[in-house]
């Protein structure tokens, strides 16, 4: 099966203390690849560093240049350690970041 082409492409990060998830979606929002430190090898409190969020985001970064993406939105949720890393890694890799969201609910009284 050929993998679709894109040209743009929306990438989720969801940051929690234990775990960072991150997912590749076309601008519709239909998932295309997702990664996570599990996938990577770490195990327990180890995939809430920030190291393991980064090779996550490497991982998806090779997924994403099968798909020939060019740019990238990246919307982030959550507090945990891994989301300044998964930016990081995105902002060094070949895509560009067209804009990053904080979409973190925030609860107010």
């Amino acid at each position: 099966m050929a993998k679709k082409q894109l040209d743009r492409a929306r990438v989720h990060v969801h940051a929690t203390y234990n775990n960072t998830i991150i997912t590749l979606t076309d601008l519709e929002g239909n998932v295309l690849a997702w990664s996570s430190p599990g996938v990577v090898g770490f195990k327990g409190s180890r995939k809430g560093t920030p190291y393991a969020a980064q090779l996550a985001t490497d991982r998806l970064i090779e997924k994403m240049k099968e798909f020939g993406i060019k740019s990238v939105i990246v919307t982030v949720d959550g507090t945990g350690s891994g989301r300044n890393s998964v930016v990081n890694a995105l902002k060094n890799s070949p895509f560009r970041i067209e804009d990053v969201k904080n979409v973190t609910p925030v609860a107010h009284s």
